[in-house]
């Protein structure tokens, strides 16, 4: 069976790929990279998954991979001046292009290693074009092949990158897990 990948349109399946297992519990719901740093340490439990609700009425806040009728895998993508990477200071801004950011991938347990998180970087940046970017950027490690830890590689790795087409645009000053994050970008014109 393909992988398919569509635009994030349903809250309960957004939910299955970044809620918590418990509805009660303090986790990430992608939303670190998306709202002010502020708002982000304010928001606890219920109402981080309220706050991803009021996202969805805008639009979808990334795309979802489907095998069949599961989901199985998330990638976060929406436009850098609406994320905290409009502002870091350790992600370089390269140009004034209004492009957009890629800063979660994530595939479920049990389907790793089918090649989804390559499915999922496709369709994010095909949503991204879609939707008139002319470039996007993710800010992958640079793990020179090392193993990275599961719980730290949501932002994907530069072969990854690579992989799909994405060459380094810039060094950054931001580490994760020990390992060194570049700025890979997509050109989409």
């Amino acid at each position: 069976m393909g992988i398919e990948v569509r635009p994030a349109e349903r809250f309960a399946d957004i939910a299955t790929m970044v809620g918590p297992k418990r509805p009660d519990a303090d986790v990430c719901w992608c939303l670190s990279y998306r709202i002010p740093s502020k708002e982000n340490v304010a928001l606890h439990r219920e109402e981080r998954g309220r706050k991803v609700e009021a996202l969805l009425k805008g639009g979808p806040p990334g795309v979802l991979a489907y095998e069949g009728d599961e989901v199985v895998g998330w990638a976060a993508v929406h436009p850098r001046a609406d994320t905290s990477f409009a502002t870091n200071r350790r992600i370089p801004h390269v140009d004034d292009l209004d492009v957009w950011s890629i800063w979660c991938i994530r595939v479920r347990p049990g389907h790793r290693g089918e090649g989804i998180s390559h499915a999922l970087l496709a369709g994010a940046v095909d949503f991204a074009r879609d939707n008139g970017a002319p470039a996007v950027e993710g800010y992958p490690v640079d793990n020179k092949g090392e193993k990275v830890d599961l719980t730290m590689a949501y932002v994907g790795t530069r072969k990854l990158f690579q992989a799909a087409g994405f060459r380094k645009a810039a060094d950054t000053d931001s580490v994760l897990n020990g390992f060194p994050r570049v700025l890979m970008r997509r050109e989409l014109g």
